[in-house]
């Protein structure tokens, strides 16, 4: 194995590992802060945090190397995002699927769509306003994961799965 391909799997199977435990962090340690990176409630949206933050930290350190590296990690880290939230919607919502082992292949599906997407997207990143663009929307990620973790929409991508109580209600304001 090449030793760029034993990074890559370094690096994948750390993302994966973290976020796991950043599934459990706000339930050991429940201070609002930690809310801000870890699901307080089974709710779909809440589970963006797991994908997000750890292909955050990849693309911090993977994409270094000059001009636009980064632009492919964080567009495959909001892809890998968005598409979590239309399978996740899809899966719970409309055909009512509870299958622990569904969520963890649905979980690292995405943690592998996060370091697979890269390669692809690479040759679209090369202008200086791709990066730009790419920075603006984890910066738009990034705020919306703080507004909805505090302010839930009333809607099904926000409702606690497990027993459909509002994201909010258990964060101590």
């Amino acid at each position: 194995m090449e030793k760029g391909n034993k990074k890559m799997l370094v690096w994948f199977l750390a993302a994966a590992v973290l976020g796991v435990l950043l599934h459990f962090l706000y339930e050991w340690f429940p201070i609002p802060a930690l809310a801000l990176i870890s699901p307080v409630r089974e709710s779909i949206w809440e589970h963006v945090k797991l994908i997000c933050f750890p292909l955050l930290l990849v693309s911090l350190v993977m994409g270094r190397g000059g001009q636009g590296a980064r632009a492919p990690w964080l567009l495959s880290m909001i892809v890998a995002c968005v598409v979590m939230l239309g399978v996740g919607y899809v899966y719970h919502v409309i055909f009512r699927g509870e299958a622990m082992a569904v969520d963890l292949i649905l979980y690292v599906l995405m943690i592998a769509l996060g370091f697979l997407l890269p390669r692809t997207l690479w040759p679209l990143c090369g202008p200086p306003a791709v990066e730009k663009a790419a920075w603006a929307l984890t910066a738009l990620l990034g705020a919306l994961i703080v507004w909805f973790t505090f302010f839930p929409l009333n809607t099904a991508l926000f409702a606690d799965m497990s027993n459909a109580l509002r994201t909010f209600l258990t964060i101590p304001v």
